[in-house]
């Protein structure tokens, strides 16, 4: 999942101060996994601003609305006609749900409720870690399913460096050594030889990236290209 979480309020509230309008846009996705920005987080927000801007005699209307995707299209147009009687909508879904929300109310002004992190996973209660870079190249099948990419404080591909000290790394003695963990993982799993192998090194890509699906187009968008 796509791991967010809320900015400081004093944040949110100083972007919002120049807007006596404003509709919290929840996501029912990553972040309402991640219990950062669905339906509760929106309706606690909401709360917090209308009495924060009322003890400061500036008060505000603040709608609320959650819906299940704020990357697709489909989705954000659930709110098209309420989005209208707003000055700004406050989106707390992950950079790629507020610029959907842009992109489709290009006439009203589209604010972020949250910091995106990474790509991860539940890591016990409360508790997310990082474990994929969306790099483009999985090499996960020759590192047992550990990825040294996001893993590894130094992102390398082939083998771990000369600092790590009883299997910690020497960044942050806080975190395993990566390496270490898939040499026991590969170990176990009888697949060695793959650590022979020398992985070339990265380039880093041009942004921004995207993917086609020519058999999912619509015939009326591959003739325009679109």
């Amino acid at each position: 999942m796509i791991v967010a979480e809320i900015k400081p309020f004093e944040e949110i509230k100083d972007m919002l101060k120049d807007y006596k309008k404003v509709l919290i846009v929840g996501c029912g996705s990553c972040v309402t996994v991640c219990l950062s920005g669905g339906e509760r987080q929106v309706e606690l927000l909401a709360s917090a601003l209308r009495m924060a801007r009322k003890i400061e005699g500036n008060e505000i209307t603040v709608g609320e609305r959650t819906i299940l995707r704020q990357c697709d299209p489909e989705f954000i147009d659930q709110i098209k006609d309420e989005a209208t009687q707003y000055e700004a909508i406050l989106s707390m879904a992950c950079g790629a749900g507020i610029q959907g929300i842009a992109k489709r109310f290009g006439s009203i002004t589209a604010l972020p409720a949250m910091n995106t992190r990474f790509i991860g996973v539940s890591d016990g209660q409360g508790k997310w870690v990082e474990v994929c870079v969306a790099c483009g190249d999985c090499i996960l099948y020759k590192t047992g399913g550990i990825c040294p990419v996001a893993r590894c404080a130094k992102s390398l591909i082939n083998g771990p460096c000369g600092g790590s000290q009883g299997g910690l790394c020497e960044v942050s003695r806080d975190n395993p050594c990566v390496w270490e963990e898939i040499y026991s993982r590969l170990l176990k799993l009888n697949l060695l030889h793959f650590l022979k192998e020398i992985s070339p090194a990265r380039t880093r890509p041009v942004h921004p990236r995207k993917v086609v699906r020519e058999d999912l187009r619509l015939k009326e968008e591959q003739t325009k290209g679109v």
